[in-house]
């Protein structure tokens, strides 16, 4: 059983005090969970969602684990591209996305129509 109540962030954004890091990166044995690597002192870590905020996870202790800074920005980056494509597919699913303004190029009509003798109607 668990003594101190696990942190929830009141907001998704909301900062995790320093003991809650603290907890979480013992809980972690102080491992980056991207690398393997043990984080070492004058390091730069961060704390990262395990199931992303967008795809429903939540913002407390139990869905953070410690990752060095570095591979946490190409993870960053990576489930940036992949979520801004499904949000590009959600909202075109739902009618939302613009459709394209740009126009379909076709063959101007002929100013004048001739026979096979090559005579214009207005000549005939």
């Amino acid at each position: 059983m668990r003594s101190v109540p696990e942190w929830i962030g009141k907001t998704d954004d909301e900062k995790v005090p320093p003991r809650v890091r603290l907890r979480i990166f013992e809980t972690y044995g102080g491992v980056c969970q991207l690398s393997g690597r043990k984080i070492m002192a004058g390091d730069a870590w961060d704390l990262d969602h395990i199931k992303a905020l967008w795809r429903g996870g939540e913002h407390r202790e139990s869905n953070l684990h410690p990752v060095l800074k570095q591979p946490h920005r190409v993870k960053s980056s990576e489930e940036q591209t992949v979520q801004a494509k499904c949000d590009r597919i959600r909202k075109k699913h739902l009618g939302l996305w613009p459709e394209s303004k740009a126009k379909i190029k076709t063959r101007p009509f002929q100013k004048s129509r001739t026979d096979p003798h090559g005579r214009r109607e207005a000549d005939r």
